[in-house]
């Protein structure tokens, strides 16, 4: 039974809430001159955010693809390229080095591994009647 008042209160608050607000408009469209007028002219945040069709197509003529670009324009973003270029050529050089370095302890480390493997086999092996090649040792 609560929980049907708690919901018919916030109903009937919604409906005055509804009614009272003047912002509310129907959504029938009105025959008024007036509304045209008040159409076309952005109210609050839009008049911010919007700006007449003529600034526009303006912004869009000066600012286009063909646009000219000035020297200096294109000067600072040559600048932001090569710098880019350079940081990402130390970058894998960098890499490059470190994963060399590995290659090269991982090899030797394996080497040197298999060396004690076969010296261990070989003593383990040998049974003193052959001599021991010179390069086995």
């Amino acid at each position: 039974m609560s929980w049907t008042r708690v919901f018919v209160l916030a109903l009937l608050a919604t409906l005055l809430i509804l009614t009272i607000s003047s912002g509310a408009e129907s959504a029938a469209v009105r025959d008024d001159a007036d509304t045209d007028a008040k159409a076309d002219e952005p109210k609050g945040a839009a008049r911010r955010v919007f700006m007449p069709e003529s600034d526009a197509s303006n912004f869009f003529k000066r600012r286009s693809r063909r646009s000219v670009r000035y020297q200096a324009e294109i000067q600072a973003e040559q600048r932001v390229r090569l710098s880019a270029d350079e940081r990402r050529r130390e970058y894998n050089e960098e890499q490059r080095d470190e994963f060399e370095n590995y290659v090269e302890e991982e090899r030797d480390e394996q080497n040197e591994r298999t060396r004690e493997k076969n010296e261990q086999w070989r003593e383990f092996h040998y049974d003193g009647q052959y001599p021991r090649y010179y390069w086995h040792h």
